[in-house]
């Protein structure tokens, strides 16, 4: 297992505008990292970038690949190397199988998976050139659960637990480290931000554990690029479920 130390490395965050990728992109600035700050919101991005020191606003979609390789272009570009990939970028989507849309499905799988693992063919020959790198992706707990509604959403971050794992197998040789990072829910617009189509399916209920800062899971992140561990939980008590 190769760690990596994350002073004067170059990073790009995905879905840095607010939330988790916000506050990994200010706890990287802080260990001394220059960032490339990804998102659709260029006007939230440029302010973002004044605020931190090195730092490259970098409006993309993540849906689209020609912006995605773009993206990866143009921070390699102006900082002359990659080391640290956060992909982090993503959106939930809430509705039971039966009523699940399938176009909004693609969509969602098209942003949680398939422009991860773009943006990651994208990096790679760049880290190995190199001689290593980061990879984190940003899954969620509910890839670890069976929860009605969340069938669609727990599904695409199945997937990309399965093509971040293969990847870390595929890129020892290289020196690259492919991990996995397992939120909790999480204190962001995220909720604000998810698409659904369960009205009145579902009503919530349970016993659920305080919810995290995006503060904490950023941390989490960083000790998992530092580490090089393969999976990162919000908590030890996940590692069950």
């Amino acid at each position: 297992m190769v760690s990596i130390d994350i002073q004067k490395r170059v990073a790009i965050v995905t879905g840095a505008s607010s939330g988790i990728g916000l506050a990994t992109a200010r706890l990287l600035t802080a260990k001394g990292a220059r960032v490339a700050l990804v998102s659709r919101s260029k006007d939230t991005l440029e302010r973002i970038s004044k605020e931190l020191p090195s730092s490259l606003a970098l409006p993309a979609d993540i849906t689209k690949e020609n912006t995605i390789r773009r993206m990866v272009e143009q921070t390699k570009e102006h900082f002359g190397r990659i080391d640290i990939l956060i992909n982090n970028a993503g959106q939930g989507y809430d509705a039971p199988i039966e009523k699940t849309n399938i176009t909004t499905f693609r969509y969602i799988f098209e942003l949680d998976v398939v422009g991860q693992l773009i943006a990651m063919q994208e990096v790679i020959p760049i880290m190995r050139s190199q001689g290593g790198g980061s990879i984190m992706n940003v899954s969620s707990g509910t890839a670890l659960m069976y929860l009605p509604t969340m069938g669609a959403y727990s599904s695409a971050k199945r997937a990309l637990v399965g093509i971040s794992l293969t990847a870390r197998e595929e890129l020892k040789r290289d020196n690259i480290v492919v991990s996995v990072v397992y939120p909790y829910i999480t204190l962001t617009n995220f909720q604000e931000n998810t698409m659904t189509d369960s009205v009145g399916e579902w009503e919530g209920g349970g016993s659920y554990h305080p919810a995290d800062t995006a503060e904490y899971v950023a941390q989490k992140i960083l000790e998992g690029v530092e580490s090089g561990e393969a999976e990162i939980f919000a908590h030890d008590w996940m590692r069950e479920l």
